[in-house]
């Protein structure tokens, strides 16, 4: 195995975990750190030079992984200063209510028991026939359809608008 290749592995072997933590503390994002992080060894590694130390190749990734951070956010401000001046106000939505909604799904979906919230993923999330469902779950097709049943009217009644009953709502159907 070539010097580079040998200093590579030990380098991500014991000071990946380090390394990980430096680039989330440039960022605040893990997945970004993660990227930052290959990114800066695929730069460093891709290029042939001497194999130093540990130490040495360690802080050579730190600095490119400050400089690519730096470049990142720098060409992100510029883009975010450009942005109103290339999208025109009437195209751009308002997404408010959307998150609002999102936001009152999450919390209905905190008042199911684990069952009825696992059958509700299930068929609406990964969309699985009632079977499929009982299956993974290890029961009944009846008690799936009980748990379901028993979602959807919980998750009806938190989410309806206030002062709107389920009858009325029929009726305009």
């Amino acid at each position: 195995m070539a010097e580079w290749s040998r200093l590579l592995s030990e380098l991500a072997r014991e000071r990946g975990a380090e390394l990980n933590r430096y680039g989330f503390l440039l960022c605040g994002d893990r997945a970004e750190a993660a990227d930052l992080v290959q990114e800066a060894l695929v730069r460093v590694f891709s290029r042939p030079r001497r194999a130093g130390e540990l130490g040495e190749a360690e802080a050579y990734v730190r600095r490119t992984m400050l400089n690519r951070y730096l470049d990142l956010h720098r060409r992100r401000t510029r883009w975010l200063r450009a942005l109103p001046r290339l999208v025109s106000p009437a195209l751009a939505a308002d997404h408010s209510t959307d998150v609002m909604h999102r936001i009152d799904l999450v919390d209905a979906l905190t008042g199911l028991s684990p069952r009825q919230r696992a059958c509700v993923v299930l068929r609406y999330y990964e969309d699985l026939p009632t079977a499929d469902i009982a299956a993974r779950l290890g029961c009944g097709e009846g008690t799936v359809k009980r748990h379901l049943s028993d979602a959807l009217a919980r998750l009806g009644d938190r989410l309806r608008p206030p002062g709107r009953h389920a009858t009325e709502e029929r009726l305009e159907r």
